[in-house]
């Protein structure tokens, strides 16, 4: 019990309690916003909103800038996604419905994965930042976050494939940074990314398929 104590706390106790604030703030709304997520509920993205904004500062002050980048763009692609959600028809029915990628979406996707990867070990060297084995990691998990982003702003059932992926990459990563609390909540993320995945499966069949 001890060790699980000092794993969550001890990082913490030479940490500024403003961080220490922001970051649970964080933590709350992310996990609101995937919860929304799974429920296909608009709310996740001014929750996540909240969530992405707080948490790239927060890595902007601990100068892990792959973490920022994707922060940036999921505060981005949050407005996106808030705007394309909530698109309607004649002021009621929805333009953006829960689909499959098609090959060319796919395509776009994996495109999409190459490019955040390249930009984001780009903004590492334009900081003069050294990149470690860690840092890599987070230019990977970079390009699978971003490419889940722009999928979930579209309605793919991929992004939660994606989430997955991502999240169990990141959960060991964070816990060997010593951010306890963020490697929890992408635990979370995991759960819930699973059960996201299979409410968005079931309810395909009811969505109209536009492509």
């Amino acid at each position: 019990m001890n060790l699980i104590f000092d794993f969550f706390l001890g990082p913490y106790e030479d940490r500024e309690l403003s961080l220490i604030i922001l970051e649970a703030t964080a933590f709350f709304f992310g996990i609101a916003s995937v919860v929304y997520a799974k429920k296909e509920d608009i709310l996740v993205y001014p929750t996540g909103l909240v969530a992405t904004v707080i948490t790239t500062y927060i890595f902007l002050v601990d100068q892990l800038y792959g973490d920022m980048m994707m922060n940036f763009y999921y505060s981005i692609m949050s407005i996106y996604g808030w705007w394309n959600w909530a698109r309607r028809k004649n002021n009621r029915e929805l333009v953006v419905n829960i689909t499959r990628t098609n090959t060319k979406e796919k395509w776009v996707g994996f495109g999409f994965f190459l490019l955040t990867m390249l930009v984001t070990y780009g903004v590492y060297k334009g900081f003069g930042a050294e990149i470690g084995a860690t840092n890599y990691v987070d230019i990977f998990t970079s390009g699978i976050f971003f490419t889940g982003m722009w999928y979930m702003a579209n309605k793919k059932l991929e992004n939660w494939t994606l989430w997955i992926l991502g999240d169990l990459i990141t959960v060991p990563l964070y816990a060997y940074r010593g951010w306890g609390m963020f490697s929890l909540q992408y635990l979370i993320f995991t759960v819930l990314a699973i059960q996201g995945y299979l409410a968005w499966k079931k309810n395909l069949a009811k969505s109209p398929q536009t492509s």
